[in-house]
């Protein structure tokens, strides 16, 4: 089994008691609800510089423990805000990432308290609906769909669901079929993520061949292996709107600094 479907079929052993039928009126309500950090797709949707998602996370399958399982991810997210990251990422997986729903909740506290509008991500194995529910319930204001990992029938379900909360989706690819298949879907934001989820190996080659193929009228982010100015170039060189950068910035002595660097890439 590779790395990617380990970790789909442990989420799916996680998520066993927590499947249920997610209505539409839920959803409807959970999207009245939204206030806090205003559109993702719209953050990312700039021509003056490079945007950039920044990701707190604390350990990955590839790199390791990255930051101590104590990290304080409100205190990460003050210095990604200082910096003007245009988004956040929030690993929510616990297992395979150390993070959880409980650090996307704190964050968008944060942000509200601090009257800061910058969107957050849900980063999740996304399988079900009422991953949704959770994401909406908890601020997020984006969620992932892993094209590679799923079905077309569990894409669409996730789609509608997001769409109804009012979340946008970011559709993660990795290779050429992966892209038609996304673009069954109108995505509106589509991420190239340079590292292959089976053997957990990053080339930014994927990048330089993938974001050309996508129409222009998509929000396209680099996603992965990006650790420096040099490779935000290269991400931007190639048509990339935005970059999705997480173990650089967390093993960062001044994560401001490299997040300023990034804008102007």
């Amino acid at each position: 089994m590779d790395k990617l479907s380990e970790i789909m079929a442990a989420k799916r052993h996680a998520l066993r008691n927590q499947i249920r039928p997610v209505r539409d009126q839920e959803l409807e309500r959970l999207g009245r609800m939204q206030t806090q950090g205003g559109s993702f797709l719209q953050a990312l949707a700039r021509e003056d510089r490079l945007s950039v998602i920044a990701e707190i996370k604390r350990k990955s399958p590839s790199a390791g423990t990255i930051a101590a399982a104590t990290l304080d991810a409100v205190e990460q997210a003050r210095e990604y805000i200082n910096a003007e990251a245009d988004c956040l990422s929030i690993l929510t997986d616990s297992d395979y990432f150390g993070g959880s729903l409980q650090d996307l909740w704190d964050v968008v506290e944060f942000l509200e308290c601090h009257n800061r509008q910058t969107p957050c991500l849900r980063k999740d194995f996304m399988l079900h609906p009422v991953q949704v529910v959770e994401a909406a319930e908890a601020g997020a204001r984006c969620i992932l769909i892993i094209v590679r990992a799923l079905e077309e029938d569990a894409i669409k379900a996730l789609r509608d669901a997001a769409g109804i909360a009012g979340l946008d989706a970011i559709y993660e690819i990795h290779e050429e079929r992966e892209l038609e298949k996304a673009l069954k879907f109108a995505p509106k934001i589509i991420g190239v993520n340079n590292r292959d989820l089976k053997r957990f190996k990053t080339d930014l080659a994927i990048s330089e061949l993938l974001i050309p193929q996508i129409p222009d009228e998509i929000i396209k982010i680099s996603e992965s292996g990006i650790f420096d100015v040099a490779d935000a170039e290269r991400a931007s060189a190639c048509g990339a709107d935005a970059i999705l950068v997480g173990e650089a910035l967390m093993k960062s002595e001044d994560p401001e600094k490299l997040i300023e660097a990034f804008h102007q890439a």
